[in-house]
C-alpha cells in the first residue's frame, strides 16, 4: 500500500511538471518585456543686453558724470544669440549707493510703450525676438530727475541696473498670447 501511495504520488509530481513547463512556454508567446532609456534635451536661451550711446558707442562701464536735468544718451536693446524664439521682459532698477529708489526719484527714462508693456514692475516686449534678431530700444535716453534744489543726493552714484529675463516662445502653451501670460518666467 505504502508503494502505491508512492507511486501515485510520483506520477502527480511528474504530471504537475510536465504541466508547468508547457504552461511556461505558452506564457512565453504572450508576455514580452522591454527596456528603453529616453533622452529629452531642452534649448539653450542665450542673449546680450547691448547698451549704447546715440553715437553707436559702447556705454561706458564707469558710467558718467551728470547734473540734475541732464539728459543722457543711453540705448539698451537685446540681441537673440541663440537658435530658439524667445519672449523677453526687462526691469530696471535705480538707485543711490545700494539704496533703492524709485525710476521716478532718480530717471526719467523714454520708453517705447507700444512696443515694451509695463506689467507688475517689468516692461514686457510685445513680440517674440527671433534667433539672430535684436529688439528696438527699451529706452534711448536718461534724464537726471533730481531737481536742483535736492541736496539728499549731492555727491551720491546713481545707478541704473537693466535686468532681462527671456523664456522661450516655441511650444509655449500660450504662444500667441500677451508676452506677460507666458509660462515659465522666472520668480525674482
Amino acid at each position: 500500500m505504502f508503494q502505491k501511495l508512492r507511486l501515485k504520488l510520483v506520477s502527480l509530481a511528474l504530471v504537475a511538471i510536465v504541466f508547468t513547463l508547457f504552461t511556461q512556454g505558452t506564457l512565453a508567446y504572450f508576455v514580452a518585456f522591454g527596456k528603453t532609456t529616453n533622452v529629452v534635451t531642452s534649448g539653450k536661451i542665450q542673449f546680450i543686453i547691448h547698451e549704447t550711446t546715440d553715437q553707436g558707442k559702447e556705454f561706458p562701464k564707469r558710467g558718467v558724470y551728470v547734473n540734475p536735468g541732464d539728459v543722457v544718451s543711453k540705448q539698451v536693446r537685446i540681441e537673440n544669440i541663440c537658435a530658439h524664439p524667445f519672449y523677453l521682459r526687462v526691469k530696471i532698477v535705480s538707485g543711490v549707493e545700494g539704496r533703492a529708489l524709485s525710476a521716478d526719484e532718480c530717471f526719467k527714462l523714454n520708453i517705447d510703450e507700444a512696443l515694451w508693456q509695463y506689467v507688475d514692475g517689468w516692461y514686457y516686449y510685445t513680440g517674440i525676438v527671433e534667433p539672430g534678431e535684436t529688439t528696438p530700444n527699451v529706452f534711448s535716453e536718461v534724464k537726471v530727475a533730481i531737481q536742483r534744489s535736492d541736496e539728499r543726493y549731492r555727491g551720491e552714484t546713481l545707478t541704473l541696473k537693466v535686468i532681462a529675463h527671456a523664456v522661450q516662445s516655441e511650444n509655449n502653451p500660450v504662444e500667441g498670447t500677451n508676452t506677460f501670460e507666458a509660462l515659465g518666467w522666472p520668480k525674482e
